[in-house]
């Protein structure tokens, strides 16, 4: 049998069978799979279809690692049931669902290896029943859980990673046993389980993540989830996780436990896996586009079409992805979309006539470029395209969604900004100076950015572009240390706090001593809330089909004093409905619990002074804050 090349419909259910088991062991015995996980399960659908009840299809797989015992869990770490359509997924919710809004959570399906802390022991799933003790492997890894980022010191259930931040920072330069280096996230996590000695890693800086299936979690009504669906794909494809999948579950925990389990699965769980579609195309070319820190490859692609959508661009990842897939212009190249999102180049074939893409100077200052690992990076601190970049992230980090890219260039250009501080300078008759830009479009961008004037204290550190600090990573280090003292923190007290370890201390000691005047000069322009103050603004909550996406709501909720929530409890202050006569699982719980309901006419009235508590102390809205 030909287990590579192989045609399933000319396959009886034996061979489809012995191809199945083949290609298991390649994947969780050899860490070694020869085909494509779209592929794989194409093989485990046509087995179903021929053979429903072959022992394969109900078998738990789990990879091979190096175990310290037996454990046996004391609630079953089972495999979960696979759909591959939104349909599907549907179908599933509906024949369980006891309301058309039943509440479901959305969370990503990690690409790992499933893992269980009972408090004093790391074990893998095994066989549902009884996993290897992996204590052993701890060192190495650190706790991601809702709220906590740090040493694995309470009992949780997840998955074991590599982010794809650390795969791309860290795991360039770390070796395996034979010299070489790991293909892939997944690899790398598989063959560290494998290893009886671990210092070799320690000593290398290797880090592994374990994950919380709970840390991300999306509560989605059924009935709402048809429409969201694309919205959550994107969501989830832009996480720092390898995912080859989505999870969906009832959020009654009670509920879904009732539904009982079948020897393979949980009922009330289910799995929808990535296809990961493939097509064959030619590299025209390679266009280097600045990000923040470094130069970013995007391939340029004869057009061809994937899944329903026509690709001529792929990410390429950075300059060490490139060599190590030695793709050059003309070669025949694999794309693949990530999670049907993103498309990436999987693979090549050299071409009859290849030219190098590599490129050696700053295609915007000429500068000779340099390596910071796998990295290509203009060391001009003055190059346009670098600061551009800079000026743009910090701008979304603030929240002004108006300023895009080819303004705030027009913006340098024109008026000579440089930094974020120059921003709050600018006048309506500033931007009337702008081509593209009338009275409307004008009043509209400078009331923007004058509410952009009161913001989050892990914003304003986010967008001093520290590297490796973003907003979470900023959160973590303001919960230890208040915006106030942190130019005086030492590297050591920050490398401390859990999540931010020595490298990204040097950087924040480094980049606030660099940019101390223009902080200060931010510190004047901008209104800083902490993140203490906030913990007792009144909460609202958004329910039903709204003409703007949810996050645009929110966002104009923030800026008049309340905070976002999910869902409606008894400390809600507010529930803001599309149709205050619906009968949605928000609306019954608000009436339950006493909730205040208004409509969202009403909500935006009172956001833009009508009906205010300040004109009106009689108004039903008297006893809400209104921060504006």
């Amino acid at each position: 049998m030909d287990f590579i090349n192989f045609d399933l419909s000319q396959m009886d259910a034996a061979a489809v069978s012995e191809l199945l088991a083949y290609h298991d062991s390649r994947y969780w015995d050899l860490n070694d799979p020869q085909i494509s996980d779209a592929r794989y399960d194409e093989i485990v659908e046509r087995l179903r279809e021929l053979d429903p009840d072959n022992p394969l299809l109900h078998r738990i797989n789990t990879p091979q690692v190096s175990s310290d015992g037996k454990v046996h869990h004391q609630k079953a770490m089972l495999s979960l049931d696979k759909a591959y359509s939104l349909e599907a997924l549907i179908s599933w919710a509906e024949k369980y669902a006891r309301t058309p809004d039943e509440l479901l959570l959305v969370e990503p399906k990690y690409d790992g290896i499933s893992a269980n802390f009972d408090g004093k022991i790391l074990s893998t799933r095994g066989d549902g029943e009884v996993g290897e003790d992996i204590s052993g492997k701890i060192p190495l890894i650190e706790l991601e859980t809702p709220g906590y980022t740090g040493k694995i010191d309470r009992p949780v259930r997840g998955e074991i990673v590599i982010r794809d931040d650390d795969f791309k920072n860290i795991y360039s330069r770390i070796r395996k046993k034979d010299g070489g280096t790991y293909k892939n996230s997944r690899n790398a996590v598989a063959g560290i389980m494998t290893l009886k000695d671990i210092l070799p890693m320690q000593m290398q800086g290797a880090k592994l993540t374990l994950v919380d299936y709970s840390l991300i979690s999306r509560p989605v009504p059924l009935n709402e989830l048809s429409r969201r669906w694309e919205e959550l794909k994107t969501d989830f494809a832009n996480l720092p996780y390898p995912m080859d999948g989505i999870v969906l579950k009832f959020a009654d925990e009670s509920f879904r436990e009732s539904l009982g389990n079948t020897a393979h699965h949980p009922r009330g769980e289910i799995a929808y896996k990535f296809t990961n579609l493939s097509c064959q195309t030619t590299l025209l070319g390679v266009e280097w586009s600045f990000g923040k820190n470094c130069l970013t490859p995007v391939a340029e692609l004869a057009p061809v079409e994937l899944s329903g959508i026509t690709i001529k661009r792929a990410t390429l990842h950075n300059v060490q992805n490139i060599i190590d897939m030695d793709l050059q212009i003309g070669d025949t190249v694999t794309v693949e979309r990530a999670g049907d999102v993103i498309p990436f180049i999987a693979g090549s074939t050299p071409g009859l006539l290849r030219t190098s893409p590599l490129i050696t100077n700053c295609p915007e200052c000429n500068t000779e470029l340099i390596r910071r690992g796998p990295e290509l990076c203009c060391p001009n601190k003055d190059c346009p395209g670098s600061r551009l970049q800079l000026l743009c992230a910090a701008i979304r980090n603030l929240g002004i969604e108006r300023l895009g890219e080819p303004t705030v260039a027009k913006i340098m250009k024109k008026f000579g900004v440089l930094h974020l501080s120059g921003l709050f300078d600018l006048t309506v008759n500033d931007f009337l100076q702008l081509e593209g830009f009338a009275g409307k479009s004008a009043e509209n961008l400078f009331k923007e950015i004058r509410k952009a004037k009161q913001v989050d204290d892990f914003q304003l550190l986010s967008a001093l572009n520290i590297p490796g600090v973003g907003a979470n990573i900023a959160k973590l280090i303001l919960e230890k240390i208040p915006l106030d003292r942190l130019r005086s923190a030492s590297e050591t007290a920050l490398a401390e706090i859990p999540g931010i370890g020595p490298e990204r201390a040097k950087a924040v000691v480094s980049v606030l001593a660099e940019r101390s005047d223009e902080l200060d000069e931010l510190l004047s322009a901008l209104t800083i809330r902490s993140r203490e103050a906030q913990t007792d603004l009144p909460g609202i909550c958004f329910t039903g089909k709204m003409p703007e996406k949810r996050s645009f709501y929110e966002k104009l909720a923030k800026e008049h004093g309340y905070t976002p929530v999910d869902s409606v409890t008894a400390k809600t202050a507010l529930l803001v409905a599309a149709d205050v006569n619906e009968q949605s699982s928000k609306l019954k719980n608000a009436r339950k619990l006493g909730v205040k309901i208004i409509s969202l006419d009403e909500f935006s009235a009172m956001i833009s002074g009508q009906n205010s508590p300040e004109q009106n102390s009689n108004q039903e809205f008297s006893d809400l804050p209104l921060f504006s």
